[in-house]
């Protein structure tokens, strides 16, 4: 992964934004980055997985840890603009009955 774009909205959301593969070698620094916007105030989190090409097991834990942390804090996480490979991995795992996703950021912030 090459970093992950966050952004505090002025409707109390961040959106974070990964690049390239969300897996182990990644999963860790992503995983943080949930943290610490949750534990700055920001527990109402939207990833955008636009700009993903590959998830791993590893990656699917740092989406659970934001989501566990987020919802502990109040809020929740959403995932916004899945790509197909992750989609596939989330449907094996049913991971995916566990995460709200949206086809675009706009409609997950919207949460319709």
């Amino acid at each position: 992964m090459t970093g992950t774009v966050i952004e505090h909205r002025n409707d109390a959301i961040t959106t974070a934004r990964p690049h390239g593969h969300l897996d182990y070698l990644s999963a860790s620094d992503f995983k943080e980055e949930l943290l610490g916007a949750v534990e700055a105030g920001w527990p109402r989190l939207v990833v955008d997985l636009s700009a993903v090409e590959f998830v791993d097991s590893s990656g699917l834990g740092a989406l659970i840890g934001g989501l566990k942390a987020a919802r502990a804090a109040g809020g929740d996480r959403r995932l916004a603009a899945v790509p197909d490979q992750a989609r596939v991995v989330l449907s094996l795992t049913t991971l995916d009955r566990m995460f709200r996703s949206y086809a675009s950021v706009e409609e997950a912030v919207a949460g319709n």
